[in-house]
C-alpha cells in the first residue's frame, strides 16, 4: 500500500491545452498535446489517449497532469508528463479536470 509520503512526491498541476496534433505513428490512438503549466513549470508535451475528444474540444481545456515523472519515449515523441484521465464504462479515456473556472495553469493539487 502506498503511504501519503509517496503521493506527496507527485507534482500534479493544472495545465491548459494549447495545441493538439494527430499521432498517426503511435501503436494505439493518441494525440500529441502541448500543455501550458504556467510560469513556474512552463510548456510541456504529452502523448495522451484522449482521442474520444475532438481536437477542437481539447483546445483551451484545463486538465490535471503529473509534471515530475521521468519522460517517456513513445515512438519518435517524448512525452514529458502524464495527463490524468479515467476509463469510463465504455473504456474511453475521460480527462480529469478542475471543476471551477478559477483554476489557473500551474495551480498545484494538494
Amino acid at each position: 500500500m502506498a503511504a501519503i509520503e509517496d503521493f506527496k512526491k507527485l507534482d500534479i498541476r493544472v495545465g491548459k491545452i494549447i495545441k493538439v496534433e494527430d499521432f498517426p505513428e503511435a501503436r494505439k490512438p493518441l494525440y500529441k498535446l502541448t500543455i501550458d503549466f504556467g510560469k513556474e513549470i512552463g510548456v510541456k508535451k504529452s502523448a495522451a489517449g484522449v482521442t474520444y475528444y475532438k481536437k477542437e474540444e481539447l483546445l483551451g481545456k484545463l486538465i490535471l497532469g503529473v509534471v515530475n515523472l521521468q519522460p517517456l519515449q513513445v515512438g519518435s515523441f517524448t512525452s514529458e508528463l502524464l495527463t490524468l484521465g479515467i476509463s469510463d464504462k465504455e473504456g474511453k479515456c475521460v480527462l480529469v479536470v478542475p471543476d471551477k473556472k478559477t483554476a489557473q495553469p500551474g495551480d498545484k493539487l494538494y
